[in-house]
């Protein structure tokens, strides 16, 4: 026999056992790594987190097992950080596949050479390993075990998916768990701009996180985060100076508390979506720590068991910035744990804007109309004011301004109670009313219940020159613009924001640009002050949960200092109040007509029943008409012609509450609009009757 086929073989006899035992070692490998898959599905549970609008941590809850720990990926942590880290941790992390032999080796020869441990092997992925499934022992076969899941995660992730596991599940002390908690809760802050110092210590804490912390132990936390940095000058990861200068940096001595903010919003979200990892609100962090840092100053100032809720909104989109349900959610003295912004509560005297909205829509007064200030019979109901005397002739800006309520209640009686309940029906807001009875006068003086959220919600239409807005936070209900009829016409609504821009501001403040009524309900249980300027509106509710009296408890003396701090301290510029939209002027009293110039519910002065003719009645245009006058380019706008029936002459017409020039007899007029769009038609007669109409012109 040849030699050639003895080589062969011989090398078959070597070569196929051998290949055999690759191949069964291979097979038994990928057998266990899919029998036993690495705990990473499992590894994936997080506190959940409700954010601002921006994406800030409102609030986190903890963990079943007790632990802070905040889901965090390398977008979330500065990329400095995340360098120092590698740096420090794992030169190798990029190149290796989850052991780093040449550092083994290193490991191995030190221990042998020195008889200790001089530096360890761990790579990232190993230490992950470690963080997801917890090791009982610290021996062999539990390395083993580390350095096979090691591998097992390098098959299933990237590097930046091992390193976000990393930087959410390593421990800096306490419950505290991955870089984003331990940023919070030892600097205050998101860890996407973090120091060169703050860098340094959180690189240092996970090795010995207890025996590091410095709120402990400040003299090993020192001496780790100086190891840190006197490696990355070595390793040039820091230029020249650096790690000096943030040697000096000082440590945080003391763990701050993780964001807690709008607690019975995030109880909320929480109980809507149990499962969802994160809730966002359409809050602003920023003015929920201002009106919250608010809320429990002012409570504290009025005493105990007195509690505060505020609503503050975008009068443009409805979303809901900040929202303070009570003035501390822990203090059970208050009833903290009541959300207060949506408990029904006696509005008080916060409803009469919307009375004299709806009469000035009406062309039944004006700003400058004299009304009287008198004790007043509604059949039986005697409205009286707050205290107790009363003005005599006053003209409907002071009867406001000042808060009058038997002025309030004669233009009520005029409007009627339910006109003023479908206007607020336009704005999605229903009052509460005693079971089985129709609304009555007693509604303008707070006689029936309403939540601050809704009040807010009517406040926010007012603001918005008429156009009802629905209040959202992004957890319950979404914002945006109710479809539909205007709560008020622009003009009116500018008139009654015009006249409360006016009111005094409270002792001590100034006046900042906003427009505002407080409110007082009956026995001193609830105070109330809602404002606005431009762009946002504020209600402040205060008083008891349980519903007890407070004696002396005012709108003016308790709800509108808060109402004026809050503004102060949500840290937003006051946008101006709009201009006034056209017709919409302020006229003396000698210039009015003669039916706007004294306000009452008798036809000047003479008994309802000594007039035969009927009131009048616009025919044309009729009620939404929607006319075309040859408004375009080229055209000339042609007039309008108006017709009306009934109402005794001479006729006052007013456009957008703007006279007309000239008054009539007749009951056919021309008018010449000034431009396309919704318009506002009035008649009054000379008994100081009106009918309105709104059309829109093309």
């Amino acid at each position: 026999m040849s030699r050639r086929p003895r080589l062969f073989r011989a090398l078959a006899l070597i070569v196929l056992p051998s290949s055999l035992v690759v191949a069964l070692t291979v097979l038994v490998l990928t057998w266990a790594d899919r029998a036993f898959p690495p705990p990473i599905e499992q590894a994936r549970v997080f506190s959940r987190e409700v954010l601002d609008k921006d994406g800030h941590l409102l609030r986190a809850f903890a963990t079943k097992d007790g632990l802070w720990r905040l889901k965090t990926t390398v977008q979330d942590v500065d990329p400095r950080f995340v360098e120092m880290l590698i740096a420090y941790e794992d030169q190798r992390f990029r190149e290796h596949r989850g052991v780093d032999l040449l550092a083994l080796g290193r490991a191995a020869l030190q221990f042998l050479t020195n008889g200790r441990i001089v530096s360890g092997a761990s790579t990232l992925s190993m230490q992950v390993a470690r963080l997801i499934e917890p090791r009982e022992s610290r021996t062999l076969a539990a390395k083993l075990r580390q350095v096979a899941r090691a591998i097992q995660i390098e098959r299933r992730l990237s590097k930046d998916q091992i390193l976000d596991l990393y930087l959410t599940h390593a421990p800096y002390g306490g419950n505290l768990e991955g870089a984003r908690a331990a940023s919070l809760a030892w600097f205050g802050k998101e860890p996407r701009r973090l120091s060169v110092a703050e860098s340094a210590l959180l690189v240092a804490l996970p090795q010995l996180p207890e025996k590091r912390r410095p709120d402990r132990n400040v003299a090993a936390a020192e001496a780790a985060r100086q190891r840190v940095l006197t490696r990355m000058a070595v390793a040039k990861v820091l230029g020249e100076g650096e790690a000096e200068r943030a040697a000096s940096a000082p440590l945080p001595n003391r763990r701050l508390q993780l964001p807690a903010y709008a607690a019975h919003l995030a109880e909320a979200a929480l109980r809507k979506e149990p499962k969802a990892l994160r809730h966002h609100t359409t809050l602003r962090r920023d003015i929920q720590h201002g009106l919250e840092s608010v809320a429990r100053e002012g409570a504290t100032r009025l005493g105990p068991k007195v509690s505060i809720a505020m609503v503050m909104a975008d009068i443009r989109t409805g979303e809901i910035v900040g929202e303070v349900g009570s003035a501390d959610y822990f203090d059970a003295s208050r009833s903290g744990w009541i959300d207060m912004s949506r408990i029904t509560r006696s509005p008080g005297s916060t409803l009469k804007p919307f009375i004299y909205g709806l009469a000035f829509e009406e062309g039944l007064v004006a700003q400058e109309t004299i009304i009287e200030d008198r004790p007043a019979d509604f059949f039986g109901y005697r409205p009286r004011n707050f205290d107790m005397s009363y003005q005599g002739d006053v003209s409907i800006r002071q009867a406001l301004q000042l808060s009058l309520n038997v002025p309030a209640i004669r233009l009520l009686d005029a409007i009627g109670p339910a006109r003023l309940m479908v206007r607020f029906r336009r704005a999605d807001v229903r009052l509460a009313l005693p079971p089985n009875e129709a609304p009555g006068l007693a509604i303008g003086l707070g006689g029936a219940g309403i939540t601050l959220r809704d009040l807010v919600q009517l406040y926010a239409g007012l603001a918005n020159r008429g156009w009802p807005v629905r209040l959202g936070d992004g957890v319950e209900r979404k914002a945006g613009l109710i479809d539909g009829e205007p709560l008020l016409s622009n003009a009116a609504a500018w008139h009654v924001a015009d006249i409360l821009s006016g009111v005094l501001p409270p002792a001590g403040n100034r006046q900042r640009g906003i427009a505002y009524k407080t409110g007082t309900s009956y026995g001193y249980r609830d105070a109330w002050s809602i404002g606005f300027d431009g762009r946002y509106v504020l209600g402040v509710w205060v008083g008891r949960p349980d519903n007890g009296a407070v004696p002396g408890l005012t709108g003016y003396g308790a709800a509108a200092p808060i109402l004026f701090a809050a503004f102060a301290k949500a840290g937003i510029p006051v946008t101006p109040l709009p201009d006034p939209p056209a017709g919409a002027l302020r006229i003396s009293q000698a210039e009015l007509p003669v039916g706007q110039r004294r306000f009452s519910t008798t036809a000047n002065g003479l008994p309802q029943s000594s007039i035969r003719e009927a009131a009048p009645t616009i025919v044309f245009p009729p009620e939404g008409a929607r006319v075309e006058l040859g408004a375009r380019a080229g055209e000339t706008i042609m007039p309008l012609t108006l017709k009306l029936q009934g109402g005794r002459a001479p006729f006052r017409w007013l456009v957008n509450g703007r006279p007309l020039p000239e008054m009539t007899r007749r009951r056919v007029s021309q008018w010449s609009p000034d431009g396309g769009g919704y318009s506002t038609l009035t008649v009054i007669d000379s008994l100081g009757r009106a009918a309105t109409v709104r059309v829109f012109v093309d």
